[in-house]
């Protein structure tokens, strides 16, 4: 059984132990510069990211709401690198109408979309809240 299981890891694509993290991690950096490269959402995205970025430790009032701010902004990164790998998937199965793939794409679709509407909201309160505490000591 356990000759089974280390076979099995070793005939895996990226091999077993601390070669494995490297080359996933090659991967990863290759998944990142083809959604840069052929995804123009993403790059609309992460220039947003990169905007909104220093502005988040303006507006935090705390550690945690540091943190949750920058969350906002990496969750549409993530959420809009499955979307892509989603449709990329789907894509290579068929460019045709079929209506299971069709569903699967839309619900990529939302999940972008629940991303932003959260970090719309989260942002929004904090930039609210940040001209509202000026106001007050005015």
């Amino acid at each position: 059984m356990n000759t089974i299981k280390q076979q099995n890891s070793v005939n895996k694509p990226n091999g077993a132990g601390i070669g494995r993290i490297f080359k996933a991690t090659h991967c990863s950096f290759k998944g990142l510069s083809a959604a840069w490269q052929y995804e123009s959402a993403f790059r609309q995205e992460l220039t947003l990211a990169i905007i909104l970025l220093p502005f988040a430790f303006i507006l935090a009032s705390s550690n945690h709401h540091l943190l949750m701010l920058i969350s906002c902004l990496t969750l549409i990164l993530f959420a809009e690198i499955i979307n892509s790998a989603l449709e990329a998937l789907a894509d290579a199965i068929t460019l045709e109408h079929h209506t299971l793939i069709g569903r699967a794409k839309d619900m990529g679709s939302a999940a972008v979309f629940i991303a932003l509407s959260l970090t719309a909201i989260v942002w929004g309160q904090a930039i609210y809240q940040y001209f509202f505490d000026i106001f007050v000591l005015i």
